[in-house]
Parts: structure tokens; C-alpha cells; sequence
């Protein structure tokens, strides 16, 4: 990148014009989403400021979204695309099996490449879990957390919750990521979930979960929480946290006849498998 005149630069503090500079390269094309920007020492000595100063500049995109700093990668421009996941995919019947979960599948039809950081542990439930498995406060439940990126990108957040006797029968408490998904392991056990109830909030992100998804503390993220249950008990519960500038969920509802007319008006892609019946279950007003 060349240093830019100062005559060219818009008044404002040193940091501030820099930051402009860089986003006008950003939405003129000049970075492509998953390039990297010149680091804190290289901006500062092009742009003849201090280190302090090309450091704000970046931190001002970073609460932007514009970008995102990686450890070993330095600062990366994110990229703007929405990516619409149809969230009762994955729950209808005639699912096909895979080898790998639905976010995969998601982020393929997409064209990007998915990765995970996975880990595992068994902890007390809090009354908040507790309440929505349906299980003592304190009683030890399965927690699997998976951390989603998008072509590297940090994407997605997700949490899952398993009373501990279903986890333990069915291998879902296995120290390590299951690439066919939790969901499709339940129903292999024998535990296959006939019902979900579903909330959505739009929200501020907490810092927390600003650091972990590489974003500016106050984003407005998407908090999907799906609860699945079979005809005996509460099977899982599953929070699912993104930006929600980045995403966009959907759901589709009825029969078979309804749901190809409005893929058809939308040429909206078919599920994988040979048909898309998503049981009563998903039907408005089933039992």
C-alpha cells in the first residue's frame, strides 16, 4: 500500500483519517475479503505515525466488521457476504446420512470452506440449562462447544447441551468432534428428535463473545436457541450465537407441494436427498 499525501487525508485525528483510507480501499476493492492489511508496524511506518496510532486506526475497523485480527495471521478483511442457513434442514426426516454436519453442508452449497475448533466437558448445569433440559440445578450435564469458521473467518459460536445418561449411551460425550453431527447420532442410537421449539433474539454481543467471534464489543448478534425433544424427554439444547449482519435464517414450514412452489418462485436449492417432508412436527398447529 502507498502512503497516502496528507492532503488527501479528511481532517480528524491521525488514527481516524487512517481508518477512512483503508476503508475506502476496503469497499473499492483494493483488500478482498481474506487478504491481509499491513501490520501495525508496517502501516505505521507508511502512513509516518506511531504504532499506537496505526493500532486504533485497525481497531476502529475491527468495530466496524470489516476486519478481524488472527494470531498468527495478523489483521484479515472479513467478507460481507449473508449466508442463509435454512435451519429446519437438518431436522427433517429424510435427512440423508453423511460423514459431515450441517454446517459443512451449509458452507459447501455456499462455496466456502468450513472449519472447527471443538472441545468438550462435563459440567453442572446452571439453572438456566437445568431449566431447559429439565434436570436438578448442579446435576452433571454434557457441554460440547464448537467454534465455526468460514474460509478461516471466525463465524459462528455454538454450544450444546446433553443430559448425561443420553450422552453417555449414545458416544456424545466422545472427547472429539462427531463430523455426522450430534443430531444425526441420536437418531442412529435410537433417539431420533420428533420436536423442537425454536427462540431467536437479536442482541449486543457481550465482550466475551466479541473476542471469540473477532468482532466489536455491542455487534448485533443472532442468539438461536433450539431445544429438540423425542416422545420421552428433552434430548439436547443447542445456542447458536453469529453476527447478524452475516446471517440470515431461514425456516421452511408445511407440505411438500407448498414448500417446491415457493423454492420454485425464489430458486431457492433443494435439501439434499429425494424429497423435503419435514413431518407434523413442523407443521402450523400440529400437536
Amino acid at each position: 500500500m502507498k502512503q497516502q499525501p496528507r492532503s488527501e487525508m479528511a481532517d480528524g485525528p491521525r488514527y481516524q483519517r487512517i481508518a477512512d483510507l483503508l476503508r475506502e480501499e476496503i469497499r473499492a476493492g483494493k483488500w478482498e475479503p481474506g487478504d491481509r492489511l499491513p501490520s501495525h508496524n508496517e502501516l505505521a511506518d507508511q502512513m509516518q505515525v506511531s504504532i499506537t496510532t496505526a493500532r486504533n486506526a485497525i481497531q476502529l475497523l475491527v468495530a466496524e466488521n470489516l476486519v478481524y485480527t488472527a494470531t498468527s495471521r495478523g489483521t484479515i478483511v472479513r467478507s460481507q457476504e449473508v449466508l442463509e442457513s435454512v435451519v429446519t434442514n437438518h431436522i427433517r426426516p429424510d435427512r440423508p446420512k453423511a460423514a459431515h454436519d450441517i454446517f459443512s453442508e451449509i458452507a459447501r452449497a455456499a462455496g466456502r470452506e468450513p472449519s472447527k475448533q471443538f472441545s468438550a466437558r462435563m459440567e453442572p448445569a446452571s439453572p438456566e440449562v437445568a431449566h431447559w433440559l429439565g434436570v436438578a440445578r448442579d446435576e452433571w450435564v454434557v457441554s460440547r462447544t464448537i467454534m465455526q469458521y468460514l474460509d478461516n473467518e471466525p463465524w459462528s459460536w455454538e454450544v450444546s447441551f446433553y443430559p448425561r445418561d443420553l450422552a453417555e449411551a449414545t458416544g456424545i460425550d466422545a472427547p472429539h468432534d462427531i463430523p455426522e453431527g450430534t443430531t444425526r447420532r441420536l437418531a442412529e442410537r435410537g433417539h431420533g428428535e420428533t420436536a423442537h421449539r425454536d427462540t431467536v433474539v437479536a442482541r449486543p454481543a457481550t465482550a466475551e463473545e466479541a473476542a471469540l467471534l473477532g468482532i466489536g464489543p455491542g455487534t448485533i448478534l443472532l442468539d438461536h436457541l433450539r431445544i429438540g425433544a423425542n416422545h420421552e424427554r428433552i434430548t439436547r439444547v443447542t445456542r447458536h450465537r453469529s453476527t447478524a449482519a452475516r446471517n440470515r435464517l431461514a425456516y421452511e414450514l408445511g407440505d411438500d407441494k407448498g414448500t417446491d412452489i415457493i423454492r420454485k418462485t425464489l430458486g431457492a436449492p433443494y435439501p439434499p436427498g429425494n424429497s423435503h417432508s419435514f413431518g407434523n412436527s413442523l407443521l402450523p398447529g400440529a400437536p
